[in-house]
């Protein structure tokens, strides 16, 4: 897990393409987490490297390898037991491999703060390892209701990005 520093830039260019973008079909937040997204994608590109491409199957290509980027909000720093998501209807994207980040939001201001590329995992060992969880299940680890179906795998079991290079 490594904290990337959110800059200015990456804010402007995130609200600008969340705007153009609109609300996906299947948005679990109905569009409220766009901007978000984007900002994980500018993080992971600063850490990673690579080019943005912004398909439906990926958004980062790195050595020919396509990245989709997923991306939470969280209120802290997070913890190895958190886990990350993929939701059920996206195990279709055409992508190599997943890399997870998660943009800290401060819930009365909105106001992001810090951002941490937490790993990475290729995509068809990520469905044999990561645990199944359906739309309004809670989830044993963390307690969280999850709001679709989902694939989930700790922090802790995501491999370093450090590693890609």
């Amino acid at each position: 897990m490594i904290e990337v520093e959110i800059t200015q830039k990456m804010k402007e260019q995130a609200w600008r393409k969340a705007r153009e973008m609109g609300e996906l079909k299947n948005s679990i937040t109905a569009g409220d987490g766009n901007i978000c997204g984007f900002v994980g994608e500018f993080c992971a590109q600063a850490l990673m490297g690579g080019i943005i491409e912004n398909t439906r199957d990926y958004d980062l290509v790195i050595d020919g390898l396509k990245y989709d980027v997923k991306t939470k909000r969280c209120t802290s720093e997070p913890q190895p037991h958190y886990d990350c998501s993929v939701a059920a209807y996206n195990t279709v994207q055409k992508c190599d491999r997943y890399v997870f980040v998660r943009i800290e939001q401060d819930k009365k201001t909105k106001r992001w703060g810090r951002a941490w590329v937490l790993g990475w995992y290729d995509k068809e060992e990520y469905y044999e390892y990561a645990r199944f969880l359906q739309k309004g299940q809670k989830d044993g680890d963390n307690w969280f209701t999850v709001k679709a179906d989902c694939f989930n795998i700790a922090i802790e079991d995501l491999f370093d990005v450090r590693e890609l290079h």
